[in-house]
């Protein structure tokens, strides 16, 4: 059975959208799987409002389709808002949330409690028709009005991502044009108890399309073929769209990153894939498995590969526990061996959310490089990496897991078993 996402069902009435029901999840843990929509909701733009006073914005001004997600609930044409930054939501401290739609499809969101008003975007045409310097002065004049209107005399205003024209447009009003979109991620950093039910949602049903895979796996099929299961059975269990392509076989398991093409798998070989689905509820789940091309048994150099993987993730698991810095965690992280470590992942550990977040952990050589130091917070979701691959070898895996840090551990989101025949235990 699929999951249904009563975030976004349009024709529901708001109060009577349905509670998903609750279950235990693995081993009789208390992550939840039931919510309400509207607490949902009511506590996202909450917390973004909060993050607003703290940083003293007057208003954001939101053109991110995950933000404006975060913010209201509301989706519309996620793909190609994602490229053409033409539908924004306007969100001020104190007043209405006011959504500017493409024209035509204000219905789709304005049945939610979390928007109080729907206009026309005066953006909507610039990025196919080359209006840019006729659209930016009228959006400009509209959010001032409002800011004014609002603000209470602040000018500040937050903005996650635009065009530089409507930017300067907005300076051109006398407003304080600031960049909003790590604050944003920021106050995301931390779950609720209802997203928390949306992520182990979104997890089960990407475990499931991970189950079709495996199931499929035989010689003679391609890497796209296998990818067109996984996606379709995503699509089937409610979930929205995969963003990468990240499944590979034989010797295109090394180095990672090559991404499904028509190469046919053959046996005896390793295929590896990463989720990167942005699943039910529009919530992600992120974590990666490798699997062995029968008939036969994979071989020694294989399962010394996996093992070694199996074992990064599992002792950088074992290390995490509140109240830890990110830099104390990237120093006490499993050691790769010196030979794997050009092929090393970027990150050790990253945020989890609506798609891969904040903090990004980068192993210790490479703390300074990409990572800024926080402290490990309850209500966080992370995901736990791990790719052992050498330069000249033929073969790479890739495993990770996802985990809720909880007010003194983790729980485990992803349950989907490591592969016995490569650890070595297969009778």
């Amino acid at each position: 059975m699929s999951i249904v996402d009563f975030d976004i069902l349009s024709d529901a009435e708001p109060d009577k959208i349905p509670v998903v029901p609750s279950a235990p999840i693995g081993n009789g843990d208390s992550i939840p799987t039931a919510f309400d929509p509207r607490q949902l909701r009511a506590g996202r733009l909450a917390r973004l409002r909060a993050m607003m006073a703290e940083q003293g914005y007057a208003a954001v001004v939101l053109f991110d389709p995950y933000n404006q997600r975060y913010a209201t609930g509301s989706r519309n044409m996620f793909g190609y808002f994602l490229r053409n930054s033409t539908r924004y939501l306007y969100v001020p401290l104190d007043g209405p949330v006011i959504l500017f739609e493409y024209p035509g499809s204000a219905h789709v969101s304005t049945w939610l409690e979390t928007i109080d008003e729907a206009r026309t975007s005066k953006v909507v045409w610039s990025a196919v028709n080359q209006r840019d310097n006729l659209s930016s002065d009228p959006f400009g004049v509209e959010i001032a009005e409002l800011v004014e209107a609002h603000g209470k005399g602040n000018k500040k205003v937050g903005l996650d991502r635009c065009a530089l024209n409507l930017a300067r447009a907005l300076e051109a009003q006398g407003l304080e044009v600031f960049d909003c979109m790590q604050d944003t991620l920021h106050c995301r950093r931390i779950k609720s108890p209802e997203e928390i039910a949306c992520l182990a949602q979104s997890m089960a049903g990407s475990e499931a399309a991970v189950a079709e895979v495996e199931a499929a796996i035989k010689p003679g099929l391609s890497e796209n073929e296998l990818f067109a299961i996984l996606y379709g059975e995503v699509i089937r269990q409610g979930g929205e769209f995969i963003e990468t392509r990240l499944l590979s076989s034989g010797p295109r398991t090394n180095p990672w990153f090559h991404e499904a093409s028509d190469r046919v798998i053959r046996p005896g070989e390793l295929v590896a894939l990463d989720t990167d689905t942005i699943g039910c509820h529009g919530y992600y789940s992120d974590f990666s498995r490798t699997f062995h091309v029968g008939p036969g048994k994979p071989s020694g150099y294989q399962q010394s590969l996996y093992r070694m993987a199996y074992e990064q993730v599992h002792h950088n698991m074992a290390i995490l526990a509140p109240g830890m810095s990110y830099r104390e965690i990237a120093e006490k992280a499993w050691k790769i061996p010196e030979r794997f470590l050009d092929r090393r992942y970027p990150s050790i550990i990253h945020g989890v959310g609506m798609h891969g977040e904040t903090p990004l952990i980068a192993h210790h050589m490479d703390f300074d490089r990409f990572s800024k130091d926080g402290v490990l917070e309850p209500g966080m979701v992370m995901s736990v990496e791990s790719y052992i691959g050498e330069v000249g070898a033929a073969d790479g895996v890739k495993l990770e897991e996802e985990v809720l840090v909880t007010d003194t551990d983790i729980e485990k989101l992803s349950r989907y078993p490591f592969n016995e025949a490569l650890l070595g235990r297969e009778l």
